[in-house]
């Protein structure tokens, strides 16, 4: 299929080029790989007609966070459901949608999806290191239908380093408790006609869990980047430019979906049971990218981009046993039928077949590919302006799966194989091919800016059973509009409001009468801008004509319904968005950083129904949906001066249903409300070095996170790390 795009998109090229094509020649040359402008559909992040926010270098170094749902909890709307304590799978929603696997937010590197499969897989298994990110872009509104599929909620982008102008690098060592450690380093160098990057990133620890045996509980990752841009003539008045972007990353880590139950968490919360000593992840991602920009003159740029990113992943894992459901015996320990099991996870000898564990590798291979190009126009018609951006992206992807297990006994406190042959439960491919079409315009007259925007999507599905041999095709067809405004009231003071439709596509092999999901969605607040304080409140309401989940075993979804799509129909969650910063200066070189987002949400079903989907189950009208707190908060305060920085900061999240309903949280499963506090500090030893410490939860407070799949979930412990970067 994508050997075909570049015939298919010549004349629709063509076309794009024509506003600019005759002033080319008064185009002067550029220098090669700057740092782009922070915008949002056209717009500075400050005048957006929507919400949108920018979590800069500054930002990110101040905590120096591994764990992407740490850094986007700094963002009103942005919700996440604990479950390994590292971040290495998060579970990220944005304004209500469902944080499993982050499967219902449009996730990007460099402005291009990252997840395994978007469209036929989006569970994201796979995320980037923090420590090669320099900022961090969260989406919502209507400017996030020029990404995609999924447009619900929005999306976050994480931004790589650019190429260095000029000859610089760095080296950045830590070392803390639990056998924590991480090196990351770069180098680069670039003039007008030539450029490239070198970017490396090491991150290990031993685990804070402790199995009975002692093994390691912890993982190791490694990443690596290179980039580079060639200028075919630097003097040319129509600029051309290739930039190549490469990457490898891989992840050994004794990760399990085996929790605790209540009782045991109690007792400690940090503790494995025998059952998990033999889980282990392991994966490997490469990735290429070939962009080609086009600039035929100072208002006009096209960039076209080809992608391929390929993982392969298999995680030896509990399953759960043969006799009973390893949810029901973890949530109810005490009950005379889940005993003996219970006794089982815990060492004690299993005496019976349906006491057998078992365990299994699900192994998958992924291929996510595709060509896109974006064209970006700055005319203007008298005193209107306009930023326009409209582009086209052919895409690709499949998952192949081949999951399998086989039974164990409990002797003695270990896990002693049973002879009897492996069973495979699950031998399938799912494919994708996706045409997605785009356009906004940011259209700006005097102190008002409308940005309307466009988005066609285009979906060929085809799930093939290869245990069955049976092959199922689908086609999903879906116009997305949406429009925002943002009017400046006085020079620092704006409002604005916004609608779009939302949509998440359903995975391929659903059968005919399964929808698409498809909300419409509405915000509206204010905006205070002025140097470096920001404000802003936002009321948001999504509709929900079918809101829907796509089983994964990370939800507790049983082999049978995995990748299996639910609808709950017309549902609704709507909420409020507050956050502040500000810089406030002492005195001379000396300054208080604070910051503080605030997020109110309310979730209700709209019918009454019945579904397999664990998180689901039995709903009648009016219930709330699970893991969607009530109230989250995120402050920070610190002093920064020329030779020291520091700052502490506070993270709430309230209780969160795990199960829908609308009985008081205490007498339902939920998960606990936590607060947690992290510190950093950092000292400036010369121009060129400094050292740092890190702090994660000061206080060491522990709370259950999440019981899906299988039992409750710790938070990481109190962890101090401290390090050493040197910049040249």
């Amino acid at each position: 299929m994508l050997h075909r795009a570049p015939r298919f998109l010549v004349p629709f090229v063509v076309s794009l080029l024509a506003p600019g094509a005759a002033r080319a020649q008064d185009a002067p040359a550029e220098k090669p790989a700057q740092p782009q402008e922070v915008s949002v559909a056209g717009t500075r992040v400050a005048r957006t007609a929507g919400s949108a926010h920018v979590i800069k270098e500054k930002r990110l170094e101040v905590f120096r966070y591994d764990d992407p749902t740490a850094v986007v909890a700094q963002v009103p709307g942005v919700y996440s459901r604990g479950e390994d304590g590292f971040g290495l799978r998060p579970n990220i929603g944005l304004r209500g949608v469902n944080p499993d696997r982050s499967k219902k937010v449009a996730l990007m590197e460099d402005g291009i999806p990252f997840a395994p499969a978007p469209y036929s897989a989006s569970a994201a298994y796979f995320f980037p290191l923090m420590a090669r990110m320099v900022a961090v872009r969260v989406i919502k509104g209507p400017a996030a239908i020029s990404y995609g599929p999924q447009t619900v909620g929005g999306a976050i982008d994480f931004i790589t380093r650019a190429i260095p102008q000029t000859t610089s690098g760095a080296i950045d060592a830590s070392a803390g408790e639990y056998g924590y450690g991480k090196l990351h380093g770069y180098v680069g160098s670039g003039n007008e006609k030539v450029g490239f990057l070198l970017e490396g990133v090491h991150l290990r620890n031993s685990g804070f869990k402790d199995l009975p045996n002692g093994a390691d509980t912890g993982f190791a990752r490694n990443e690596w980047m290179f980039k580079g841009y060639y200028v075919l003539d630097p003097s040319a008045a129509i600029r051309n430019e290739l930039r190549l972007k490469v990457s490898y990353s891989d992840e050994v880590s004794n990760e399990t979906y085996l929790g605790l139950s209540d009782r045991d968490f109690r007792k400690d919360p940090f503790r494995r049971y025998a059952a998990s000593s033999l889980d282990r992840m392991q994966w490997h991602r490469t990735g290429i990218s070939l962009a080609h920009v086009f600039t035929p003159s100072r208002d006009v740029s096209l960039t076209t981009t080809v992608y391929r990113h390929d993982l392969a992943r298999t995680w030896r894992k509990v399953n759960g046993f043969r006799g009973a459901d390893l949810f029901d015996v973890l949530t109810d320990p005490t009950n005379p039928r889940n005993a003996v099991y219970d006794a089982v996870l815990n060492g004690a000898d299993g005496g019976s077949a349906n006491e057998n564990i078992l365990i299994g590798p699900n192994q998958r291979d992924f291929v996510s590919q595709g060509v896109e190009m974006r064209v970006k126009y700055d005319p203007k018609t008298g005193p209107v302006s306009h930023r326009i951006e409209y582009g086209v992206r052919l895409h690709q992807d499949r998952v192949e799966r081949r999951h399998s297990q086989d039974a164990f006994a409990m002797s003695g406190g270990t896990l002693v194989p049973v002879p009897q042959p492996t069973v495979v439960t699950a031998f399938n491919e799912a494919s994708s091919e996706a045409l997605a079409i785009h356009a906004t315009d940011a259209i700006t007259w005097k102190q008002l800016t409308v940005t309307p925007g466009l988005r066609v999507e285009a979906i060929r599905g085809t799930f093939i059973d290869r245990a069955t041999h049976q092959t199922t095709r689908g086609l999903t067809q879906v116009l997305l509009p949406g429009a925002g405004a943002f009017y400046s009231i006085l020079p620092p003071l704006g409002v604005l409001a916004g609608v779009h439709r939302g949509f998440s596509p359903p995975p391929p092999g659903s059968p005919s009468d399964v929808r698409a999901e498809s909300s419409v969605n509405y915000e509206a607040g204010a905006r205070f801008v002025k140097g470096a304080a920001r404000a802003e409140l936002i009321g948001f309401y999504n509709d929900y004509s079918n809101l829907t989940d796509v089983c994964t075993l990370s939800s507790g979804c049983v082999e049978q319904n995995l990748d299996r799509q639910f609808d709950a129909g017309r549902a609704r969650i709507y909420g409020l968005e507050a956050f502040a910063e500000h810089e406030i200066p002492v005195v001379s070189d000396i300054k208080l950083p604070v910051r503080a987002s605030y997020t109110l949400t309310r979730s209700e079903f709209l019918r009454t129904f019945g579904s397999e989907d664990p998180i689901f189950g039995a709903v009648t009208r009016d219930d709330e949906m699970p893991y969607v707190p009530r109230h989250q908060l995120n402050a920070s305060v610190g002093v920064d001066t020329k030779r020291f920085s520091g700052a502490i900061s506070m993270n709430y999240v309230a209780k969160m249903r795990e199960k829908a309903g609308r009985a008081a949280l205490d007498n339902v499963l939920h998960t606990d409300a936590l607060l947690v506090f992290d510190a950093s500090a950092t000292f400036r030893l010369f121009e060129n070095i400094s050292i740092y410490a890190n702090v994660r939860n000061i206080f060491d407070e522990h709370a259950i996170v999440s019981r899906r799949p299988f039992g409750a979930r710790p938070n990481a412990p109190r962890w101090i790390q401290v390090g050493i970067k040197a910049t040249f």
